[in-house]
């Protein structure tokens, strides 16, 4: 079953069914320091981030929104929890977008007032659900053991209600987030919710751990929602600098095929006919392309290789542009399949950089 959702703007972005999936992360910078928070949002633009959510813990943090919002150049999102008036102010700096819950920050006049603000100014508003923050979860902690079917229907029925707040208000730019460490809890909420509504899911797995266990995780809970038509916001929270999280994000939708980031970068695990650093190598282009805007552009949509030896060479990478094929210290350049002459080992990450800029050049200038 494929879902559809309604269309949510969120400054120049129109979310939902036929719009690409966005990318999102996080600051862990202090948002009362608005220097800083916007050098690390502009560093996250630069690795790709098309939304940006900073945590409003207080006053201070909700006024300098505004400062931040002047040097940065994509939609900001405002995290406020408990004190609606934060929520107010967050709209009054120029967010794109308030992440509350209705149902924490006090009377129904107080959401009013919330949802006046935003239709006014053009706010969108997402209602963000967590598995630990659950009113119903919280009140049995400990006390009986939820099966995992359970745990999504409780999430889901306070997320529709929350949601009913706003649409009683006819505020409809709304978008949900329904989230826990677990994989099964996050799949059954947001496909439940996704059969019950056609507000628009920002999906994530939150608290996700380290790199290699959050990244094997997010990419299994969020490649099953997305194959089905559900998200349409992504975030890996990763226990990670934000710019990695971005780039998993984007590894998880360029592997899906619903975006395109940087190149389709294959190499081998390597074996005992390897005889050149092929481990080294990858490192060090990937690191050269995801550090260069311009590289990144230029590498998106291309396929390169770095095999080992000739056997895992041009013939198991015969449908990349272009790659290097390892021996004794060198290696073989080959092109679509087609061995052309030998590399010293020192050489190949500068000649593949080049040529990424010559077939990136010539991609862009055939595509007009």
């Amino acid at each position: 079953m494929m879902y559809k959702t309604r269309e949510v703007k969120v400054g120049p972005y129109t979310l939902g069914t036929g719009h690409p999936v966005r990318v999102q992360s996080m600051c862990n910078t202090d948002t009362r320091n608005p220097q800083a928070t916007a050098a690390q949002i502009c560093a996250l633009e630069n690795a790709g981030c098309e939304i940006n959510r900073v945590a409003v813990p207080d006053m201070q943090a909700a006024l300098a929104l505004g400062e931040i919002k002047k040097r940065i150049h994509s939609p900001l999102v405002a995290d406020i929890h408990f004190d609606y008036k934060l929520a107010l102010e967050a709209v009054k700096q120029g967010v794109d977008k308030v992440r509350i819950n209705p149902g924490n920050i006090g009377a129904i006049a107080n959401t009013k007032e919330v949802v006046k603000a935003c239709l006014d100014h053009g706010v969108a508003i997402r209602i963000g659900v967590n598995a630990g923050s659950v009113k119903y979860l919280k009140s049995v902690a400990g006390q009986v053991d939820l099966s995992d079917d359970k745990w999504a229907e409780v999430m889901v029925q306070e997320a529709l209600e929350q949601a009913n707040i706003l649409e009683q208000l006819n505020f409809k730019n709304v978008v949900v987030s329904l989230k826990s460490d677990d994989f099964a809890r996050t799949l059954k909420a947001n496909e439940l919710f996704a059969g019950q509504s056609d507000i628009p899911l920002h999906i994530g797995l939150t608290e996700a751990g380290s790199f290699l266990s959050g990244t094997v995780k997010s990419a299994i809970a969020l490649g099953t929602l997305l194959q089905k038509g559900i998200g349409a916001t992504i975030r890996v929270s990763l226990t990670e600098d934000p710019a990695l999280q971005v780039r998993t994000a984007y590894e998880i939708l360029k592997a899906l095929h619903l975006r395109q980031y940087g190149p389709n970068l294959i190499s081998c695990p390597t074996c005992g006919r390897t005889q050149v650093d092929v481990a080294g190598t990858v490192k060090e282009l990937e690191k050269r392309i995801y550090s260069d805007k311009e590289l990144l552009r230029l590498s998106t949509g291309l396929k390169i290789a770095v095999m080992g030896c000739a056997v895992n060479g041009p013939g198991e990478a015969r449908d990349a542009a272009f790659g290097i094929a390892g021996g004794r210290g060198e290696g073989l350049y080959f092109e679509k399949g087609q061995t052309l002459f030998k590399l010293p080992q020192e050489k190949w990450v500068d000649f593949l950089i080049e040529k990424i800029r010559e077939f990136g050049k010539q991609s862009h200038t055939e595509g007009k």
